[in-house]
């Protein structure tokens, strides 16, 4: 089952047109996929780099918008793990309000060693990790 990540949704996160500022939607789904490594590792991305020696920067970011995101309601954001690759991770983020979706979106990862910040593979704890949690991408 896919980590579950609850945002709430505050009035300034919004437009002049009453919903979310599209720019919000990507920041949302990465404070997801930070929550899941927070909940599965113990630690975020601020806690990889500098206790554990290793980063995991975004390499690419797609969207699809499905339906407006307010207020009303709180925004979950499912988030899993698709593919993991020598060097990088894929993932899968939906973002639901009551139920509707209201975006998907997929994003890869390549890992690298914090201190040269050059491409390496994951730790050997966290390739277990993340093996153990990966779901098979729908495309």
């Amino acid at each position: 089952m896919a980590y579950q990540h609850e945002i709430r949704v505050a009035w300034g996160d919004c437009d002049p047109a009453n919903i979310v500022y599209t720019a919000r939607i990507p920041w949302f789904a990465l404070d997801a996929i930070n929550g899941w490594w927070e909940e599965k590792f113990g630690g975020g991305w601020y806690q990889m780099e500098m206790d554990h020696g290793f980063g995991s920067p975004f390499v690419n970011m797609n969207l699809d918008f499905r339906a407006p995101i307010t207020p009303r309601h709180r925004l979950i954001c499912e988030v899993a793990p698709t593919r993991l690759g020598r060097t990088s991770i894929d993932w899968r983020v939906v973002g639901r309000q009551d139920g509707v979706t209201c975006f998907e979106g997929r994003f890869t990862c390549v890992f690298t060693d914090a201190r040269s910040f050059t491409k390496a593979p994951p730790p050997d704890a966290v390739k277990a990790l993340i093996e153990a949690h990966l779901e098979p991408s729908a495309e």
